[in-house]
């Protein structure tokens, strides 16, 4: 635009060939998943205790809300989750932590039966930003290690908990910049 040459404000340009990846979303753009365009809402990033990185994507399309995130662990792994209750993954997990601290081996949610794969601390960048919420997550899979689980501590009494599946960066199609 003529405005932002006059007043020197760069434009972002976009590299159609090298910068519509997956892993380089952004607020804003557009992506198609399962026969739905999605909207992305936020990116944020999550810093490991064993000096790891992944970023998270938040999906929006209608009232549904998905989380997609990337991991680059010797090979990158894309995972896709929704939000539960953590009632749904049992009533007691949070007394239970607090008893044992850690949450059971093997649960049991939404018919499947999940086991124990890894659990590490983290730092939660909401929106990449400086600033963090420190969380510890707990992530199961199920037999077909095809669908994982997870359960994420914030405090003391504050449990979040979400399930999914693993997921294929050809998957995704179509992303458009905002």
């Amino acid at each position: 635009m003529i405005w932002n040459k006059i007043f020197g404000k760069k434009e972002e340009e976009i590299d159609p060939l090298k910068d519509l990846v997956l892993s380089n979303l952004k607020t804003g753009y557009l992506v198609d998943y399962d026969m739905k365009t999605w909207s992305v809402t936020a990116h944020n990033k999550c810093e490991w205790s064993e000096g790891m990185y992944s970023d998270e994507w938040e999906l929006s399309s209608g009232e549904e809300v998905l989380y997609l995130e990337r991991e680059d662990d010797d090979e990158v792994m894309w995972t896709l989750t929704k939000k539960i209750s953590i009632a749904e993954v049992g009533k007691g997990i949070p007394a239970y932590v607090k008893e044992n601290e850690d949450p059971p081996e093997e649960i049991t949610c939404r018919e499947k039966k999940y086991h124990l794969e890894d659990s590490c601390g983290g730092r939660f960048h909401k929106d990449g930003k400086d600033s963090y919420d420190e969380f510890i997550a707990w992530d199961y899979e199920d037999e077909s290690e095809e669908y994982v689980l997870t359960i994420e501590q914030w405090s003391e009494t504050s449990f979040e908990a979400a399930y999914g599946k693993y997921v294929e960066e050809y998957q995704f199609t179509n992303i458009l910049p905002a």
